[in-house]
């Protein structure tokens, strides 16, 4: 080659280099944004790194195999309250599809919503009977609406400690979904139908006044200029409680996102899909230039979240640990195993030695206090009511069943007397958990050491790719 080739040559490759540095430079802007101990807490990234990797994610996994797990009821036809419905998503992948009901155990069917063994299942099938002979001596003709709205009445009062709207299991359109089969991942539903779930439950439920714009809000006057600093010095200036109840919902929001990332349609040859990590995707959502320093934040609020779940998890464990309660789904030898597992899973989090100290929450003047938990109770509740406006069935599906986990975690924490105070063989009046509540709990902490796992596996993806 000439020397003036050579000299031609030269800006292609310093440019190269240039990229390689830029590259390798962003890397490890990402990296250290996302190290260290997180606000509010004690608990440092990596720890939870490998204790979810080592400790949590490998049983967790197993768990949600099991029958008890796998089985969710759910009614995905409740109309929004809020506003008028797009209508449904055609898009296939965000198609649901129902359990057959000869395909779910037999005990399961039976069983209580409220009630785990043997003869509690038997007990209520009897009670189940006699109620509905009740309703149907009232009118035997009552349309289905109408039957929701008796249940919905005779339930009022069991649903006063509930951070969730639950669905009734009872109800015509609730349906038993096989989560295996209907996995969490990305489905094409996206634009204006999808932005705005996720718009009202920030501006509306989030206790932001509405001069105070989030980061990369589309609708905020300052777009594409401002950093999020105004934001976050108004979120620094909350009391802890709506501090904590902001990172909750942005935790939630990131794992999901994570899920979609990892979980990407990146082709569909002959009819057969193939699903897979998008790093694209992730770095659109995450990459801390294209986010400007906004997605490392959204990642922290996910590890805060799990550090939240993962202390549920440990309290809660004394409810699962009596006699009375053994997962019944008929299947003696499985129910026995499933329980073992669980309460090995319990052990292991009660081991974890940085936990959130829940404490430090509610704890100033009990009148202020008691009315600060409630008013966070009903945001969340309003929170779980915006899960049914959401237009693509899969991801109803798993945004209510991660929103129940949540609130189900949320209820715990803030019911540790009477957890202490639980009789060993009878049933407890002070607190109780549906096995709805129970599946979701599992099921939504099982999506989020998923999510940190998925998080580790871009972290490689993006390394190798430079």
């Amino acid at each position: 080659m000439s020397r003036a080739g050579r000299r031609r040559s030269l800006p292609g490759a310093v440019a190269a280099v240039q990229l390689w540095v830029t590259l390798s430079c962003l890397s490890t802007v990402a990296e250290a944004q996302l190290s260290g101990v997180l606000d509010d807490c004690l608990c440092d990234i990596e720890s939870i790194d490998n204790f979810n990797t080592y400790k949590i994610f490998p049983k967790i996994q197993k768990l949600l195999e099991r029958d008890y797990f796998r089985y969710y009821k759910v009614n995905l036809m409740r109309p929004c309250p809020f506003w008028a419905e797009d209508g449904q998503c055609s898009i296939k992948d965000c198609h649901v599809e129902p359990c057959p009901e000869s395909k779910v155990p037999m005990g399961i069917k039976a069983g209580s919503s409220n009630k785990y063994s043997k003869a509690a299942n038997t007990t209520k099938e009897i009670e189940d009977c006699e109620q509905a002979n009740k309703l149907g001596a009232v009118n035997s003709t009552l349309s289905n609406q109408s039957k929701e709205a008796f249940i919905d009445w005779a339930r009022y009062d069991d649903s006063q400690d509930h951070f969730c709207e639950l669905d009734d299991e009872r109800s015509p359109a609730a349906q038993y979904v096989d989560l295996l089969l209907n996995p969490e991942r990305y489905t094409g539903y996206k634009g204006p139908s999808a932005w705005r779930v996720w718009n009202s439950i920030y501006e509306e439920n989030c206790f932001k006044p509405r001069s105070v714009y989030r980061p990369l809000n589309p609708l905020a006057p300052s777009w594409g200029k401002d950093d999020g600093e105004s934001f976050y010095k108004w979120l620094e200036g909350l009391c802890l409680e709506k501090r904590v109840f902001y990172k909750l919902i942005s935790g939630l929001h990131a794992s999901i996102n994570l899920h979609l990332s990892a979980k990407y349609l990146l082709e569909e040859t002959w009819g057969k899909p193939s699903w897979g990590p998008n790093i694209k995707e992730f770095k659109r959502r995450f990459d801390p230039v294209e986010t400007k320093g906004e997605g490392p934040r959204r990642l922290k609020n996910l590890y805060f979240l799990y550090l939240i779940e993962l202390r549920a998890l440990s309290k809660v464990a004394p409810y699962f640990e009596r006699s009375i309660v053994d997962l019944y789904t008929g299947n003696v030898e499985e129910d026995a195993e499933t329980k073992t597992l669980l309460l090995e899973i319990f052990r292991d989090t009660k081991s974890f030695p940085m936990h959130f100290d829940e404490k430090s929450m509610f704890a100033g003047n009990q009148k202020e206090a008691k009315s600060l938990k409630e008013e966070l109770r009903l945001h969340f509740k309003n929170i779980s009511r915006i899960m049914d406006c959401v237009g693509c069935d899969k991801c109803r599906l798993w945004g209510k069943l991660q929103t129940q986990g949540l609130g189900t975690a949320l209820k715990i924490l803030f019911s540790e007397k009477e957890i202490q105070n639980l009789p060993e063989n009878s049933p407890s009046k002070g607190f109780q958990l549906t096995r709805q509540e129970i599946v979701a709990l599992l099921n939504a902490f099982g999506r989020l050491s998923t999510s940190v796992i998925e998080l580790q596996n871009f972290k490689v993806l993006l390394k190798n790719s430079r």
